[in-house]
């Protein structure tokens, strides 16, 4: 049986015009190996599968070719081409700085390079993954990269251009590649396949490229395992089974089922998601992706960065015509917080559930603006069928004159009442009486007043105990007084609880952890031996301590304890009383502690030498 060849191998470029994606590098290096003006080492350095390595060999084969092409590219019939294709020039070396990343692997290379080609004109050296070598290997490639011999060329490949000493970048043309475009990883796929006699459907070629994210050696890969999946015959469904991607259909259905506020069947595609096996994260990141298409859909000049096939860019132009941009910008947003958040939610599938509930009732947002005309407030529902804004007419508003600045609504400002700055001729605001809903009332009959006699107001309702827009502001000692008249009142609101033994010991547990928390031990094992009891008083607590250490401890956490209980008491009449067991008091502390003094002279009549040398140096005791 014939060995198979996988296409990554089998369909390499050996030219520079079959390179994929790369024209401004292969246009370079034609025209430097065309003029003679070739540097003596270079560095590619790019993402991964891109055709760094690939063009470091055909820049190798083509510099040692003996009948270049007028076009820069070479002839691949004479020995040079041929014992290069053949895997045995003996003027190109290839090294796997991976695994050969020692100094002495360098030196190794180092001593090659002083023995000059014995045919062709240039020896050449190419060093792949060169970012894995040492620091030492790179220092003692440093003298040889400078000023190497006239015959030798050293071409460098790394993905991690960063991770290279910044003395070895110096020494080297560097050529950065970039990432290979869908649309010509695309024309690429089809080319091979219609060489390999493979039936595949565009928008399936283009799932392909858009699964590998510009890498050329990793679409061929997967192009090799669908064609084992489906025997020759890749179509759009086949490949998003194989390739576990989420169909753009399931994103289309979703989109109508928000305009139209149908959060039910929203909920139902997205159970229908989860019972294939994505994850909810999955469904974010595409759902962003489609919401970033559609907006971009709306601008002729940006159409091109929606990179998807033709049939499905007309579907997204014909759907972004029914959505404004600022839905799509402020759907945007809430998805990138919901995305962010997701990791750190529970329950992940709520989380992204909320997500598509507040992306169904985005379009309620309510905004509240002043009609010049009658003093009424329109509500302004934004919904796309474009109707016009309903009435609603709010009991005790004055008609406003000045044009208000009204803040667009927001996905936080949903439900929330919306401030309006006066820009000219502002009028003082009326008081609302105290209501949480707006509903209408019938005014009241008119009064009538006897002739010659002035007309009075009656006064207005007081405005509620909380603080609002249209409360007017206190300021010195009637503020003052109002503050504390309204603390007191919630402190009187706030029922005491009973003082017992139970809750005494554990609102003590509790006050002691905060410092077992804090990593203050000694504190900690000082108020555990602590006895507490409820005094004669009605609201006095008694510590006992026993010892005079433990009894300054708790004497300089008198305050801290006395709040504390205060607090979770609900009562700032308690009282603390601090007391010592002088029945423990000597048990507990023991000796009386030596002075310094003391000290040294227990030693020194320990070990007379101490004092023998105190005495020979002169020395003076500082205590």
């Amino acid at each position: 049986m014939e060995n198979f060849i996988v296409s990554a191998r089998k369909y390499r470029p050996q030219n520079f015009s079959t390179v994929v994606g790369q024209a401004h590098i292969t246009t370079t290096l034609k025209n430097a190996i065309r003029n003679h003006q070739l540097a003596h080492a270079f560095l590619f350095c790019g993402p991964r599968g891109v055709g760094k390595t690939t063009c470091a060999r055909i820049l190798a084969k083509t510099i040692n070719c003996e009948n270049l092409q007028p076009d820069g590219e070479a002839c691949n019939a004479c020995h040079s081409c041929t014992s290069f294709n053949e895997g045995s020039s003996f003027n190109i070396h290839e090294l796997d700085a991976a695994s050969n990343n020692s100094v002495d692997d360098i030196r190794t290379l180092v001593e090659q390079v002083r023995f000059a080609p014995q045919a062709g004109k240039y020896k050449i050296y190419i060093i792949d993954e060169v970012h894995m070598l040492s620091s030492s290997a790179f220092n003692a490639f440093l003298k040889t990269l400078e000023e190497p011999p006239s015959y030798a060329i050293f071409i460098l490949a790394t993905t991690e251009k960063h991770k290279i000493l910044p003395t070895i970048l110096s020494r080297c043309q560097i050529f950065d590649f970039k990432r290979i475009t869908i649309q010509d990883t695309v024309d690429h796929l089809q080319e091979i396949c219609t060489k390999e006699n493979i039936q595949a459907e565009a928008d399936a070629l283009h799932l392909v490229a858009q699964k590998t994210d510009g890498c050329m050696r990793d679409s061929l890969s997967t192009l090799d395992k669908i064609v084992s999946f489906t025997s020759g015959h890749l179509t759009y469904q086949n490949t998003l089974e194989h390739l576990n991607i989420l169909d753009y259909d399931y994103f289309f259905r979703v989109m109508e089922s928000v305009l139209n506020q149908d959060v039910a069947t929203a909920l139902l595609i997205f159970d229908e998601v989860l019972r294939k096996g994505f994850e909810g994260d999955n469904f974010l990141n595409g759902w962003a992706e489609f919401l970033r298409n559609l907006l971009l859909c709306k601008e002729e000049k940006a159409l091109h960065l929606v990179e998807v096939s033709g049939n499905l860019k007309d579907r997204y132009k014909q759907l972004s015509g029914q959505v404004s941009p600022a839905y799509l910008i402020t759907a945007l947003h809430l998805l990138n917080e919901t995305e962010i958040n997701y990791r750190m939610a529970r329950n992940k599938r709520l989380h992204v559930e909320m997500a598509l509930i507040k992306l169904c009732y985005l379009q309620q947002a309510v905004v509240l603006v002043s009609d010049d005309s009658n003093g009424e407030v329109a509500k302004k529902k934004l919904v796309p069928d474009g109707s016009a804004p309903q009435k609603l007419r709010a009991p005790g508003v004055q008609p406003v004159t000045a044009k208000t600045i009204v803040k667009p609504a927001t996905v936080e400002s949903i439900g929330q009442p919306v401030p309006q700055v006066p820009v000219s001729n502002p009028v003082p605001p009326t008081p609302l009486p105290a209501q949480t809903s707006v509903t209408p009332t019938t005014p009241a009959p008119p009064v009538a007043t006897p002739v010659g006699q002035p007309v009075t107001t009656a006064p207005k309702p007081a405005a509620a105990t909380t603080t609002s827009a249209t409360t007017t502001k206190l300021t010195g000692l009637a503020a003052m007084k109002e503050a504390m008249a309204a603390k007191q009142q919630v402190n009187t609101q706030v029922q005491a609880l009973p003082l017992t033994m139970g809750a005494l010991h554990v609102y003590w547990e509790e006050f002691i952890d905060q410092y077992r928390q804090a990593n203050k031990m000694t504190v900690v094992s000082n108020l555990q031996l602590a006895q507490l009891k409820i005094l004669e008083g009605k609201d006095e607590v008694g510590i006992v301590s026993r010892n005079i250490v433990q009894l300054n401890f708790i004497e300089e956490e008198k305050l801290a304890i006395a709040d504390y209980f205060k607090k979770r008491f609900s009562n700032q009449s308690i009282v603390l009383t601090l007391s010592l067991d002088e029945s423990q008091q000597t048990q507990d502390i023991g000796p009386a502690p030596l002075s310094s003094r003391e000290q040294f002279q227990q030693i020194a009549d320990k070990y007379p030498l101490v004092k023998e040398l105190k005495d020979r140096l002169n020395m003076e005791l500082d205590f």
